[in-house]
């Protein structure tokens, strides 16, 4: 019996030496201490003892016992601290080096230009609504007079999620909303997200922001509408700014205009932004259909109104002579820094 103890020590100590990782250790110690290991077969075999002899070898098997568990359990601890100085001289912090810059977070640069031109309208005494992004063909199309036909429709330039659903291609979705939850006077600006399926350049997206504009009284006029974009205009750019207003078709107003503003990037000289025409068209507006008003549920020979949808981007592209639409969704750090707002 102490020949085998003799011989189970040796063998421990034999295999310990290769033992180099945490799980060679766990593994011998299953092996030594487990409930089939050889230390436990002993226990066994000491009824075969003599009697005077036991008590001396149920000792010395159990000392065995112990050395194995307190050597494993030194060994770990040894190849722990060692892992710990390798991490530490591997992630040594020189303290001398100069801290690393950290940026305060800021609002994206269409969100300023969207706030700045929701404070001037607000100030000129329109209130805000929001319509949905998903929306149906009838708030989106038909409420606002287009023909069952309209080209508008087609699935070459509209997002559809499902029959008669979709992605409103414009903020103009408001309107018919608008009308049949209020009595006249309604004066709302409605900003979001529209989406066309259009190809992505530098002058269009699929996706972008508008301010949708509706005012809605007695004897509203066309002049109301030149004077209002006039004002806003002068306001948001700081400066008596030239535009110009051209005959243009909409299903939703007749009579209907592009609005265009000289081109801050050029001034008027021509560039790729402008199209070298030295001109940037900004939105569409227009006096409300009578068709419009009719499905609002508001009488045309009673209430007149003009409406306007802007870009937000092209707004933003004009103040800050930005010439590609795509920087502002590119994401890039270098770019969005520029505007600290």
């Amino acid at each position: 019996m102490l020949e085998k103890i003799k011989e189970l020590r040796q063998k421990f100590e034999s295999q310990l030496t290769t033992a180099k990782t945490a799980a060679d250790l766990e593994a011998l110690k299953v092996q030594f201490l487990g409930k089939k290991s050889p230390i436990q077969d002993l226990m066994k075999f000491l009824r075969d003892v003599p009697e005077q002899q036991r008590p001396a070898t149920g000792k010395l098997i159990n000392d065995l016992k112990e050395y194995v568990a307190e050597t494993i359990t030194t060994t770990q601890n040894r190849l722990i601290e060692q892992e710990e100085n390798s991490r530490l001289v591997d992630e040594k912090l020189d303290i001398s080096l100069p801290g690393s810059n950290s940026y305060p977070g800021r609002k994206h640069i269409i969100t300023q230009t969207l706030d700045e031109m929701l404070d001037i309208l607000i100030g000129m005494g329109f209130s805000v609504q929001y319509g949905p992004d998903v929306d149906t063909e009838y708030y989106n199309f038909e409420a606002l007079n287009f023909a069952p036909d309209h080209p508008a429709k087609d699935m070459q330039d509209t997002f559809y999620i499902a029959p008669n659903v979709l992605l409103r291609t414009h903020t103009s979705n408001i309107q018919a909303r608008a009308m049949e939850t209020s009595t006249p006077p309604i004066r709302i600006i409605a900003p979001g997200k529209a989406y066309r399926n259009e190809t992505i350049t530098a002058r269009s997206h699929v996706i972008f922001h508008q301010v949708e504009a509706l005012y809605i009284d007695k004897n509203v006029s066309f002049a109301d509408l030149q004077a209002t974009t006039r004002v806003f205009l002068n306001k948001l750019f700081h400066t008596d700014t030239e535009a110009r207003f051209r005959p243009s078709y909409f299903p939703f107003v007749e009579p209907g205009m592009e609005v265009d503003i000289r081109c801050l990037s050029c001034k008027g000289c021509g560039c790729p932004l402008c199209k070298q025409t030295g001109w940037l068209e900004i939105g569409g507006a227009g006096m409300v259909h009578p068709n419009v008003l009719k499905n609002g549920g508001i009488d045309p020979e009673a209430y007149t109104g003009f409406a306007w949808g802007l870009g937000v981007e092209r707004i933003a592209m004009l103040k800050h002579k930005i010439n590609d639409i795509r920087l502002f969704s590119d994401n890039d750090i270098r770019f969005l820094k520029q505007f600290p707002g």
